[in-house]
């Protein structure tokens, strides 16, 4: 399952999905949250909650719909990959695993230092805004209600430590050298609250791993769901 960032939608996924299901062998369903794509719209202002309301409320809403015949592994970038930590760790979800790619979990002033910068460039560039929103069907309020969330005085608290260290499943967490929206502290810190996680952290690449280096990506993941299925498959009895 594909949580796309905060910007994002099923089309800012790319070709992604259909490299993921080729190397995996598994089904890849991704999806655009509400405001998002050609979803419904999104009511604004969007409160300081509004990751975790999408964690506990509408991914589990989700899930139930689809009735899916296995577990899925969650599949986050950046917002999407705090979104997946969350739902790990609070919501009443069966889950195989977590791949946080680029995820958030704490405000650091890389990431607000990242976001006035798009935002600066949202107000001054006519392009950026026709492209952005060719993606999505209300671009300009999607755009705001975001920005403005992110960048709210009081949104320098959201923390998801707490959540984080409720989760034990396997994690997978993936961050660039090049990252412009975090620092390699976001995994160091996944690391300490959820020792079961194994990171990968890769040079020459940014804030979009599966885009700037899907081949190591994809080699990461799929090595990653072979370790899961091993420790589910029972062990023959000893003689």
């Amino acid at each position: 399952m594909l949580l796309h960032e905060g910007l994002g939608s099923v089309a800012r996924w790319a070709d992604f999905p259909h490299q993921l299901a080729s190397r995996c062998g598994l089904e890849v369903i991704a999806y655009s949250r509400a405001g998002y794509g050609r979803s419904d719209p999104k009511p604004r202002p969007w409160a300081d909650d509004f990751m975790h309301r999408e964690a506990t409320e509408a991914l589990p809403e989700l899930l139930r719909r689809l009735q899916l015949d296995r577990p899925p592994v969650l599949v986050g970038h950046s917002d999407g990959g705090s979104i997946a930590l969350i739902a790990a760790g609070d919501a009443d979800l069966d889950l195989e695993g977590v791949v946080a790619l680029a995820p958030h979990l704490f405000v650091e002033p890389i990431t607000l230092e990242g976001i006035r910068r798009v935002s600066a460039r949202w107000r001054r560039d006519d392009g950026f805004r026709r492209a952005f929103s060719f993606h999505h069907r209300a671009g300009s309020e999607l755009f705001e209600a975001w920005s403005d969330a992110w960048l709210r005085p009081s949104f320098k608290a959201w923390d998801i430590s707490e959540a984080v260290r409720r989760i034990t499943v396997p994690i997978l967490a993936v961050q660039g050298y090049d990252d412009a929206f975090g620092t390699l502290d976001q995994l160091h810190t996944l690391t300490e609250l959820a020792p079961q996680t194994r990171r990968v952290e890769l040079p020459d690449c940014g804030h979009a791993p599966h885009l700037e280096r899907p081949d190591a990506v994809l080699d990461a993941i799929a090595a990653f769901l072979g370790r899961i299925s091993s420790e589910q498959t029972p062990r023959a009895a000893a003689p």
